[in-house]
């Protein structure tokens, strides 16, 4: 008999990998192995990244277990990144990460060589407004 609760994680698993390739054209699928000494995450295709889905009823326990796990995971994939997906109540999704989780990625988003010294274009910033 097929456990509920793993069938729930698999189809979250499943939305948030075709919400991100909506969103970035990521071709990002489930990877299998959960729960293993050396798990790298549930999901396959995103650059550099550990990342770690929760479908939970508590979602405040979500916020607090999942984005220390997936530091672990990170830490055994070797990746520089780490992020935690969070599904709440009516199907909104959360990107949860740890304040140090989220300081790694602003550091390499603010490095010089991938700052555009000239700035966006004239048309480009008339879309950032």
């Amino acid at each position: 008999m097929v456990n509920p609760n793993k069938q729930k994680g698999d189809r979250a698993e499943l939305e948030i990998a075709r919400l991100i390739y909506d969103q970035l054209g990521l071709p990002v699928r489930r990877k299998l192995g959960a729960g293993r000494a050396d798990d790298t995450g549930d999901l396959d295709g995103i650059p550099n990244t550990a990342a770690q889905v929760a479908n939970w009823a508590d979602t405040l326990r979500a916020v607090r277990e999942k984005p220390v796990a997936v530091e672990q995971q990170r830490a055994n994939a070797g990746a520089l990144f780490a992020v935690s997906f969070i599904r709440t109540r009516g199907g909104i999704w959360r990107a949860v990460m740890t304040v140090e989780q989220w300081a790694t990625y602003a550091r390499e988003a603010m490095r010089p060589d991938l700052i555009d010294p000239q700035g966006p274009a004239a048309g480009e910033q008339a879309a950032l407004i």
